[in-house]
């Protein structure tokens, strides 16, 4: 029986260990922290419960896979239900705009309260279908990094059709030009920041991210994000998969271009087959000794994330699950992400408030608050700074919704890039490995497999095809399918 030995447990580790043992391999998973998700976790505090990482499920089915592969029920594990309101978007003018799940509805939403017709919405996520349909094979599901694609007809078939999935145009020319209200403009710019871009530089064939969220759908599980994760870990359980929690990697032996072993804080490990589950970056410095120059490049890497997790003694009917509260001027918000690398004092502040869907989130009457801005990595924040960045954030849901929150701050807890960094090897607490702001971004994303390493194999966030749920299981279906060729279990 092969051996196969996984750093990491966030989902694309669980997903990856799940289809190994379904197919005969003997599975350890070496993690770290004291339980399973990288990204994706949990906190309570006071009798409210925070999901801390992503909040949006879509394409639940990629996550059914991994129970019907090892001949489960997946409504005996996880439940989820969709949304009705996808998102409701706040505007300084005082408007707001509900981007309703049913997409006739939410063409009338945008037909009565904006510049733009209810036709040209409909026209745009079919353009969105379209960019998805012609990609998604190439630039999703398979390794995109090999040669041998070039044999593979759909991948020829997507590269004939490449100019239609409109790589040399920026999110944002694309959207200006398609809409005719800012407002409208900057609700579909506002997808670049799901694989931690900058929609002024991500090429428009990001779009078809809206068309995952608005016509694939947009679910929340019925007892939170977190489930996804405690799910699958009870399946891999089940299955025979292995778990050694509080036990850190800190260098990988190479010979002969094959690892021979993984040191821990535990002890020494081998393994026929060896899965990174972390930043690509960080596993870079166990591989070579050394840390990588990472100021030099840091223009390279997406996003981070400053979050608030307020526990809130009161509730407010007029916010949804998913609330955006947008900036007066997008464009300034990235540039200062992007490329002064500093918090910009006007940002767009994300509320996720689980408790609207799962009432056991906070105490009855009370709403769960997670409140986030997107920052840069490596941004050197101090005590100072993130007492300016509270300080602007609060100042902005008080004047936009016309509350003093802070007098209904009960708890509070604040996770920064430098805590992302800690918690999960994400290189400067970047949330997606490198960004996407280029025309040509998805062909230097680091491969799932390198000739160099024989027998070592790349998934999650940081490598392809990118970050995210649905791309990170797909990523972990890959390198199952690369690792099966290769061994016989």
């Amino acid at each position: 029986m092969k051996s196969a030995g996984i750093i990491g447990s966030g989902i694309s580790g669980l997903a990856t260990a799940i289809r190994l043992a379904s197919a005969g391999f003997q599975v350890r998973v070496l993690e770290k922290n004291g339980t399973p998700g990288g990204k994706i976790s949990e906190l309570h505090s006071s009798g409210f419960r925070f999901d801390t990482g992503p909040s949006l499920f879509t394409m639940p089915e990629f996550v059914e896979e991994l129970f019907l592969l090892a001949g489960k029920d997946p409504s005996n594990y996880l439940t989820y239900s969709k949304l009705s309101t996808v998102c409701r978007y706040f505007y300084e003018n005082g408007s707001r705009i509900n981007a309703f799940q049913d997409l006739h509805k939410f063409a009338e939403e945008i037909e009565h309260k904006t510049l733009d017709t209810r036709e040209r919405l409909i026209a745009y996520l079919q353009k969105a279908s379209d960019i998805y349909a012609i990609s998604a094979d190439v630039f999703i599901h398979k390794p995109f990094h090999k040669w041998s694609n070039l044999c593979n007809p759909q991948y020829l078939s997507a590269l004939f059709k490449f100019p239609e999935i409109d790589a040399f145009r920026t999110m944002h020319a694309r959207n200006s030009q398609w809409f005719k209200d800012p407002r409208l403009v900057q609700i579909f710019d506002r997808y670049a920041t799901y694989v931690g871009s900058d929609p002024f530089k991500a090429p428009a064939t990001l779009n078809m991210i809206a068309h995952l969220e608005h016509i694939r759908g947009a679910y929340l599980p019925d007892k939170g994000m977190y489930r996804i994760i405690t799910a699958l870990f009870e399946l891999a359980r089940e299955m025979g998969v292995m778990f050694d929690f509080h036990t850190e990697v800190k260098q990988l032996l190479l010979k002969d271009h094959q690892v021979t072993g993984l040191i821990t804080t535990k002890g020494r490990y081998t393994f026929d087959v060896v899965v990174s589950d972390i930043d690509v970056h960080s596993l870079k410095e166990k591989l070579y000794g050394r840390t990588p120059p990472r100021l030099r490049s840091r223009s390279k890497f997406a996003s981070s994330a400053l979050v608030f997790y307020w526990g809130i003694h009161a509730s407010f009917p007029f916010l949804d699950m998913h609330n955006i509260l947008f900036s007066a001027d997008y464009q300034q918000e990235f540039r200062h992400i992007f490329d002064l690398h500093s918090v910009y004092e006007d940002p767009t502040v994300y509320i996720f408030i689980s408790s609207k869907y799962v009432p056991g989130d906070a105490p009855e009457g009370n709403e769960n608050w997670f409140a986030m801005i997107n920052v840069p990595p490596y941004w050197g924040q101090d005590a100072g700074t993130i007492r300016r960045a509270r300080k602007n954030i609060i100042h902005k849901i008080n004047r936009m919704l016309n509350i003093n929150i802070e007098k209904h701050i009960a708890t509070e807890h604040v996770l920064t890039p430098s805590v992302i960094d800690e918690r999960t090897a994400s290189a400067g607490g970047a949330l997606y490995g490198i960004n996407a702001n280029g025309k040509f971004a998805a062909f230097n994303r680091h491969p799932n497999h390198l000739r160099k390493f024989k027998n070592l194999f790349f998934t999650g966030g940081s490598v392809h095809p990118g970050g995210g749920i649905p791309l990170c299981l797909s990523s972990a279906k890959i390198i199952s399918h690369e690792i099966l060729k290769k061994y016989s279990a």
